[in-house]
């Protein structure tokens, strides 16, 4: 057998030298931090196969664009006025992330079919604009009620953008997508993957969630748009997840977060940055604020917050989520809190619809629960994400507690400082655990133990 090409040692040698010196060019001149395992995963394979490793690294290696700038200001004080926790608003505010706002009110929607009469209820009431995203936009009855709605939105005049990632967007049929452009709707898929792999952009997905409505009003939360986030189906319950309306001036936030998106589909920033949308001073009203994380952000804010919020916890920390793959720093961070007399409880499901998300998690939940925590496996597939912080902090959204989550996609949060809000989260998260079976940790067999190791080091990819 004759190969089309064959190269000489020396050759070869170059071309791995090559490979290798454009991996430290991108990661180390591009700022692109990762971690360890990452690291040594990437280097190794463009080592010892460099002729996949390198369009490989080319194609999914990149983690932030290179516009993401952080904050030059050493320390931003705390936003005045608002009834949080000191350490929380000053970390976010040094992020540079959105200021809290004062709403009118939070409704949070535990019930899938509540969540999506309130979804499409909104956009039949839009007068002026309706921007929506979304991971998965599916070719079901929920698919198809709010491309409806879109339609009929869309034809009544309303400015109708709705920005699908091309990767959770494999689920819209073609079919569905000329549809919503014939009834007026602009469609934009959120980096094709085939369009520009050389950039180094395929890896970086938008798992971001809302749906905001003339600037009045935010729909959000970690729920997809198809059958099963929503109804339950013949011989299948829908999961159990969460989302929520904000009304109020977050919803202007929440079209500035929109609009980059729509923007960075295309590789482009916005032609000009947004005004800062100054938050506001009325001192009753729901006190929210947009917690955006990803690869349009310099540092890693949801990660951080997350860190921060482990070492500073006192009496509780409460969590939810579908794939908990955390990486050595958080899970240390919550081994350390569980053994200076933090109660943490973290609910997840007992099988997720991820079987190597659930081999990966193994070590962390046996770390956890060796610590002291409290770890129960919900009988359902449980897909909200949630984290609350004694009676200080709330979090909900679309950000998972894994590598993928927290270091590589566009993710987006909302954290919640009333205490109605915290405790309806917290409330809502007890009685999931209520519902739930304590984990035991046992150890592995050798087999097994080989087997978690080698997916959790590729846990960031999941």
């Amino acid at each position: 057998m004759h190969w089309p090409f064959s190269l000489s040692p020396l050759e070869h040698g170059a071309f791995v030298f090559v490979g290798l010196l454009l991996y430290v060019m991108v990661t180390r001149i591009g700022k692109q931090r990762r971690h360890s395992s990452a690291a040594l995963a990437w280097v190794m394979s463009i080592a010892l196969l460099p002729y996949l490793g390198i369009p490989l690294f080319l194609a999914f290696g990149t983690r932030k664009l290179a516009r993401a700038r952080r904050r030059a200001l050493a320390r931003v004080p705390a936003p005045r006025g608002v009834d949080g926790p000191d350490w929380a608003l000053t970390l976010l505010a040094a992020l540079g992330v959105p200021q809290p706002m004062r709403n009118a009110s939070v409704d949070f929607h535990g019930d899938g079919e509540a969540a999506l009469r309130e979804l499409l209820a909104l956009i039949d009431g839009a007068r002026d604009y309706v921007d929506l995203c979304t991971f998965v936009l599916a070719d079901d009855l929920v698919g198809d009620a709010v491309s409806a709605a879109l339609a009929r939105a869309g034809g009544r005049g309303v400015q109708v953008r709705v920005l699908l990632d091309a990767i959770g967007g494999l689920r819209t049929p073609r079919r569905l997508a000329r549809q919503l452009r014939a009834g007026g709707v602009q469609l934009r898929w959120f980096m094709p993957v085939l369009r520009n792999p050389v950039r180094g952009r395929t890896n970086l997905r938008n798992h971001r969630k809302l749906a905001a409505i003339d600037g009045c009003c935010v729909w959000s939360g970690g729920r997809n748009l198809a059958a099963e986030y929503f109804v339950d189906q013949p011989g299948r319950a829908a999961w159990c997840d969460l989302s929520f309306v904000v009304r109020g001036p977050l919803a202007a936030q929440a079209h500035e977060t929109f609009e980059h998106d729509w923007a960075d589909a295309r590789g482009k920033p916005p032609r000009a940055a947004p005004a800062t949308i100054a938050p506001a001073r009325a001192e009753a009203g729901a006190c929210a604020q947009l917690v955006p994380s990803g690869p349009d952000h310099a540092d890693d804010t949801v990660h951080a917050l997350l860190l921060a919020a482990a070492y500073h916890a006192r009496t509780r920390i409460l969590a939810v989520t579908p794939y908990f793959i955390p990486d050595d720093a958080l899970l240390a961070a919550w081994s350390i809190a569980c053994r200076r007399g933090v109660q943490l409880t973290l609910v997840v499901p007992a099988r997720s619809n991820h079987r190597m998300a659930d081999w990966a998690r193994e070590r962390a939940l046996r770390v956890l629960a060796e610590a002291g925590a409290q770890v129960m496996l919900h009988p359902a597939m449980i897909h909200a994400k949630a984290v609350v912080v004694d009676r200080q902090l709330a979090l909900c959204g679309s950000a998972n507690l894994d590598g993928r989550s927290l270091f590589v996609n566009f993710e987006l949060m909302t954290a919640f400082y009333g205490a109605d809000e915290i405790a309806w989260l917290a409330a809502w998260i007890e009685a999931q655990a209520g519902r739930s079976a304590p984990y035991e940790a046992r150890s592995p067999s050798w087999g097994r133990d080989v087997l978690e190791g080698v997916v959790r080091s590729v846990g960031f990819q999941l």
